[in-house]
């Protein structure tokens, strides 16, 4: 069916009005509200790109309609030469900002505030760059010189509840700012996905999925809220929603790996692929986006969060691989510590060293000096590169393995004991082996 074209969107792209802050709010808040407007903006994008010729105000027109449209760098090139104006830097610095470019971004964001940008916002957004940086400590010193109406808004208080996060200050004051950036902005989709993200963390599903539900109804999307919320209704059975929460990631980022994998999976399950009958295998998937999740995020104490550090555990997957004993050995990580990690893995559907006993097989595996710089580099490549059906995939995330070189050190027989493996699968995995010059252990 094609969709009705919405001729205020239509007239916002193409006409030669005058084009800012509000007219963006409105191409947002069109397709939010109708999201069968979004191949309509993306066709009103394209004319507008085949045009022979463009003034320096239609090329800001046209980049930032491409930077809603998730092609940021064809939005930088765009807006390189468009006006330079103050819209034309900030959203230069958006689009390298979501190409994690981030000294880039800074600099943009710069140029806008002398353009004439808003300082303060300008100011918002340099904390973000930081932040995903990786400083987030000078993040926060910038949220906290911010005074005024600023702080008043949901791009603020979202900000400044996204970098408390990351520093694991306190937890409880991430949700209180979460909340009053929704307060603020109903449809703010940073803070939806975030306080999911809170609600998702603490086991209250219904309030997650919710909150995922309203984060991805906002455009542009949050990526992070469809590909969790697809997890979330795999987990409930719901595979055909999932597929089309995957089927949006892709819709605007075709190379999105990790979408495209998940919903080949959720597709086969639609079609009645067996072993997704199984909860504990979608479990299993669940869990593998759970080992990636930062022990930052969690309200530790300063005893625990400082010994973690110190042992280089930053993620629960590094918590699965290390012993309790390991952690009792370290230097004032005591009894209480380890029941409170213990607590904090148990809602994540977690143990403390469950993947520890991989540890003791590494070192008498195979002999890496004994191999050639093109086999070293084999053995970091991840195990979907050698392209292995949904069942045998799925017995690799059980077991933990997400490299080849990880993948060698097992043997057959460890294979067999997974669940669903079997012989046909065993075979497949040392064709595809065979065909890198490899084998697994004892082979």
């Amino acid at each position: 069916m094609i969709p009705v074209v919405d001729t205020e969107l239509k007239d916002i792209v193409l006409s030669n009005n005058s084009f800012g802050p509000n007219e963006i709010k409105v191409l947002s808040r069109r397709i939010s509200d109708d999201y069968s407007q979004f191949p309509v903006l993306r066709d009103l994008t394209n004319e507008l790109e085949s045009q022979p010729s463009r003034s320096p105000a239609s090329s800001v027109r046209l980049g930032v309609c491409q930077y809603l449209l998730g092609r940021y760098r064809s939005a930088i090139q765009t807006l390189e030469s468009a006006d330079g104006g103050a819209l034309a830097y900030l959203y230069q610095g958006r689009s390298h900002a979501a190409l994690e470019n981030h000294e880039r971004a800074i600099e943009c964001y710069e140029n806008a505030k002398k353009g004439g940008y808003d300082p303060a916002f300008c100011a918002v957004l340099t904390a973000e760059a930081k932040r995903l940086g990786g400083d987030a400590p000078a993040a926060m010193s910038i949220l906290d010189n911010l005074f005024g109406p600023i702080e008043q808004t949901a791009e603020y208080l979202y900000q400044r509840a996204a970098t408390i996060a990351v520093l694991g200050t306190n937890p409880d004051e991430v949700v209180r700012l979460y909340s009053r950036a929704v307060d603020a902005d109903e449809k703010h989709s940073g803070a939806l996905f975030g306080l999911a993200l809170e609600n998702d963390r603490r086991g209250n599903d219904e309030k997650a999925i919710e909150l995922y539900q309203r984060a991805s109804s906002v455009f542009p999307t949050n990526l992070g809220a469809l590909l969790n919320l697809g997890v979330m209704y795999e987990d409930y059975n719901q595979f055909q929603r999932a597929v089309r929460c995957y089927d949006r990631i892709l819709e605007s980022y075709p190379g999105h790996e990790r979408a495209r994998l998940y919903r080949r999976d959720a597709l086969e399950s639609v079609n009645g692929g067996d072993r997704w009958d199984d909860d504990r295998d979608r479990l299993q998937r669940k869990m593998q986006t759970v080992m990636t999740i930062p022990i930052a995020q969690f309200e530790l104490s300063v005893r625990s969060r400082n010994c973690l550090q110190k042992m280089g555990i930053m993620t629960l997957g590094d918590l699965t691989k290390v012993t309790e004993l390991e952690l009792l050995n370290s230097k004032n990580f005591g009894e209480t510590s380890l029941h409170e990690i213990r607590e904090m893995m148990k809602n994540k559907g977690l143990v403390i060293g469950q993947f520890s006993n991989q540890k003791d097989v590494e070192p008498e595996t195979f002999d890496t000096a004994a191999l050639s710089p093109e086999e070293s580099v084999v053995l970091e490549r991840p195990i979907s590169d050698l392209n292995l059906s949904v069942r045998a995939r799925k017995c690799m995330t059980r077991l933990g393995l997400t490299t080849i070189g990880e993948l060698l050190r097992k043997s057959g027989d460890d294979l067999l004991e997974c669940k669903n493996f079997g012989v046909t699968s065993l075979n497949e995995v040392r064709e595809k082996l065979t065909q890198l010059g490899m084998k697994l252990r004892g082979e």
